[in-house]
């Protein structure tokens, strides 16, 4: 019963979406690969290095700390047959407010509101900002309907690459800030195995400005 009931909502869904497309007629659709994108663009590589050279100087600061609350806990355990209960409850409360002053810490740097948020607010949603209108502006140019980001997560069974408008948004990003060349453009394993390296755009220098 189960199956007939599944069976008979895929065939509403095909039918639905069959109505749609016939209704949309011929609008157009075309998806781009914000991974491939970002990583043609040289200012978000900045970005992100300077994110991480921050997260690395925080993680051992977070360290040191973790090392100095393990170290009282050890001592803790090793001396507490010896402390009298007013020396146990020092300590106690020593460790305890230096567990605290690791957890504030922590949020201070990795919390919702935190500094990598805020630095990333900062330096990253500029430049996301710019191919999101880049987007747009070039959707409304070709008479785009709908454009699907790739790399959104959103489950993408089938592409075909001439489809792929991803080089047309970079070229408009360059008309606002540096993008990779065209034709020096490169995938990494994460967007794909394969090299960019179509003609066109900018031809000289490394960047586009």
């Amino acid at each position: 019963m189960k199956t007939k009931t599944s069976l008979l909502l895929l065939a509403l869904f095909m039918t639905l979406g069959a109505i749609t497309v016939k209704a949309q007629g011929n609008q157009k659709i075309a998806y781009v690969d914000t991974d491939y994108i970002l990583q043609n663009i040289p200012e978000y590589g900045d970005a992100q290095e300077e994110i991480n050279q921050m997260s690395v100087r925080w993680q051992k600061e977070l360290k040191a700390l973790s090392d100095k609350l393990d170290q009282m806990k050890r001592d803790y355990q090793t001396e507490s047959v010896l402390l009298s209960d007013d020396m146990k409850n020092k300590k106690e409360a020593a460790i305890a407010a230096k567990e605290q002053e690791l957890a504030s810490l922590q949020m201070q740097y990795y919390g919702p509101e935190g500094e990598v948020f805020t630095k990333r607010t900062e330096l990253i949603q500029p430049i996301q900002e710019k191919i999101y209108n880049a987007i747009a502006q070039v959707a409304q140019q070709k008479n785009y309907a709908f454009v699907i980001d790739k790399a959104s997560g959103t489950t993408v069974l089938y592409s075909n690459d001439k489809f792929d408008i991803s080089d047309d948004i970079l070229d408009e990003v360059g008309n606002v800030m540096q993008t990779v060349r065209r034709q020096d453009r490169k995938r990494t394993s994460n967007s794909a195995n394969t090299t960019k390296s179509s003609g066109g755009g900018n031809k000289s220098g490394d960047v586009k400005k």
